[in-house]
């Protein structure tokens, strides 16, 4: 399973929250971004119940203010290097 989460934080804290969570396995990439949000993550797992938990830890964030979560549909797009 798969999933994208955008968060918003509190202003001066995206490289914080950045360093905090880029060494969690699940966690396969997370950028910082221009726009609404401030911190792009893509989340990956065969464990449905491990994502749940990442997004409740970025909703409990002291930093995090807002997050909005994405699941992917399989079969439904992909990478563009998918055959």
């Amino acid at each position: 399973m798969q999933a994208y989460v955008l968060l918003s934080c509190n202003s001066g804290n995206e490289m914080k929250i950045i360093s905090e969570f880029k060494e969690v396995s699940e966690i396969t990439e997370i950028n910082g971004v221009w726009g609404k949000y401030d911190i792009f993550v893509k989340i990956s797992s065969t464990d449905t119940n491990k994502i749940d938990q990442l997004v409740h830890k970025f909703r409990n964030h002291p930093d995090v203010t807002d997050t909005y979560t994405m699941h992917v549909l399989y079969g439904q797009g992909g990478s563009i290097d998918d055959d």
